[in-house]
């Protein structure tokens, strides 16, 4: 065993598959064998591996200007130009952008700009934070608390108090409805359960509400028709900031260019990008605010003479470099449209396991999916032995999918995928199961 402590890993299995290269959408263990990468990577390699054109443009950058940093009035062309290629594409009112490395420092970085702005403008005591249970935004200490999966807080004392963190329900209705319950009313009762939420807590010391979309690592979760516009009019009523994490969900990945269009977001006042911005072929994050949330900021900067915030590596030039050829790529080849024609194939091909005995639910939108296991469909119990052994034959089979939420086989392929290879997919993914549902 080696001397590295690995990320979201048993610690008592690590090192079990050792990978050497990728091409396209595809990844090579040590041993030659071939695997369909099917969660492109960690929902992030966009343009697949071993794009050329992106490889060339990084090594140009790099040989250009390798570092530098956008400290004390330093700036460089390509942070300048990718800042404003996002402004121009969020839907964020006079769009302001801060850059880090990670989707987990760029949600650190938004509870910080939050505290920034409110402490500005005299309402310091509007500072609370409302998450959902189910809800995955990072790992870090602050981001970490916004997350409500048990995994990531156990051990680890998140300070939940301290950073004024509340929590509502999860719009999942196959998990989370009553018996008897429509989606409509399951929509009513929870965003009234939200409502009550801010009320009791007092709508003056909230500053935002977070939300994926479409979840990731919570299981893939789409909520039903009409949340997202019941949660949007409650916030508008009290004055509470909608903050949408697209860490996963940006770029394409619903069919959509943001997940915001694919379940009517409108206008979010703060966004999150990561991951598929570069194609995870160079850290870079974003964190996006509104323009009147920035204008503040200026003059409280200059009472101290400095924006006491920043990363080294805060819109580092390959980075960024990196970036801009990423997105370049996706409108070029039309690989927004691939995704949204390509993951509609996909989505109707996955519905072809709803039948089975052992599957509970297919859900999803775009190239983004789960197929939800239980062991018995009429109580809905969650079969998490059968999700770990279908997860193992996948890998088996040549198939890299992730298990989420304990019992949910997660899909996320890159952009790039054709419906040949979606179906090479699908027919790995039966076949794993049908295997592992084998004695």
């Amino acid at each position: 065993m080696s001397a590295v402590i690995y990320p979201t890993t048993n610690l008592s299995a690590t090192e079990q598959l050792l990978f050497e290269r990728g091409e396209g959408i595809y990844v090579y263990d040590q041993s030659g064998k071939q695997y369909l990468e099917g969660l492109a990577g960690l929902w992030c390699t966009g343009l697949g591996y071993g794009n050329r054109e992106l490889i060339d443009t990084i090594s140009s950058q790099l040989a250009t200007l390798s570092f530098s940093h956008t400290f004390g009035g330093k700036s460089h062309q390509p942070v300048i130009d990718l800042a404003d290629k996002l402004a121009g594409m969020v839907p964020v009112d006079k769009a302001m952008v801060f850059f880090g490395n990670s989707g987990s420092d760029a949600n650190d970085t938004h509870i910080k700009l939050l505290r920034y702005y409110f402490n500005a403008i005299g309402k310091p005591e509007k500072r609370k934070i409302i998450t959902r249970e189910r809800a995955y935004h990072g790992v870090t200490v602050a981001a970490g608390s916004l997350t409500s999966l048990p995994a990531n807080l156990a051990h680890f004392d998140a300070p939940l108090d301290a950073l004024g963190i509340l929590r509502t329900d999860h719009p999942h209705y196959y998990r989370g409805a009553k018996p008897g319950e429509s989606e409509a009313d399951f929509v009513a009762r929870i965003t009234a359960n939200l409502e009550q939420l801010i009320l009791s807590e007092g709508p003056d010391t909230i500053a935002a509400f977070i939300a994926e979309p479409i979840t990731g690592a919570s299981g893939v979760i789409v909520p039903p028709a009409g949340y997202y516009e019941a949660v949007q009019a409650i916030l508008e009523k009290h004055d509470i900031l909608f903050w949408a994490d697209e860490v996963i969900t940006g770029f394409g990945r619903t069919g959509k260019l943001f997940g915001c269009e694919t379940v009517n977001i409108q206008k979010p006042a703060m966004m999150t990008f990561a991951k598929q911005l570069s194609s995870a072929y160079y850290p870079i994050s974003a964190s996006v605010i509104r323009g009147d949330l920035y204008e503040p900021m200026i003059s409280a900067s200059n009472e101290v003479g400095v924006f006491g915030h920043g990363f080294t590596y805060s819109g580092h030039p390959v980075a960024c470099a990196a970036a801009l050829k990423t997105l370049e790529i996706y409108e070029r080849d039309g690989l927004y449209a691939n995704a949204a024609s390509v993951g509609e194939y996909l989505q109707s091909r996955l519905q072809e396991f709803a039948d089975m005995e052992s599957v509970g639910e297919v859900r999803g939108a775009g190239l983004l999916a789960a197929v939800e296991l239980v062991s018995n469909r009429d109580d809905r119990t969650p079969d998490v032995d059968l999700a770990k052994r279908a997860t193992l034959a996948c890998q088996e089979n040549g198939l890299i999918v992730r298990n989420v939420a304990g019992n949910a086989l997660a899909v996320c392929p890159p952009l790039i995928i054709t419906r040949e290879q979606v179906d090479e997919m699908v027919d790995k993914l039966r076949r794993s199961l049908e295997q592992a549902l084998s004695p």
